[in-house]
């Protein structure tokens, strides 16, 4: 039988937020909450590789808590075209 690891969500949870804010890429855009037995993590990343490197670390600091994720790549660059109102 498999036991659990004793550490509680909340601290997982606060571990992925420090993690988060101080690696290389201090996606501070990106929310972690609990919300009931799982854990969300939200909001908004600078790039398609950004965010692969959030999921990665969730995944790592977060095993064996169930947690969902919806992340979106926001792009600070202007337009590389004009909006077409027709």
């Amino acid at each position: 039988m498999a036991t659990l690891d004793p550490t509680p969500s909340e601290y997982r949870a606060q571990h992925l937020r420090d993690l988060l804010a101080q690696e290389d890429i201090a996606e501070l855009g990106v929310r972690v909450e609990l919300r009931g037995q799982a854990v969300m993590v939200w909001g908004a990343v600078s790039s398609p590789g950004c965010r692969e490197t959030v999921l990665r670390m969730a995944a790592e600091a977060l095993d064996p808590l169930v947690w969902h994720h919806d992340l979106t790549v926001v792009s600070a660059r202007p337009p590389d075209r004009g909006e077409d109102l027709r």
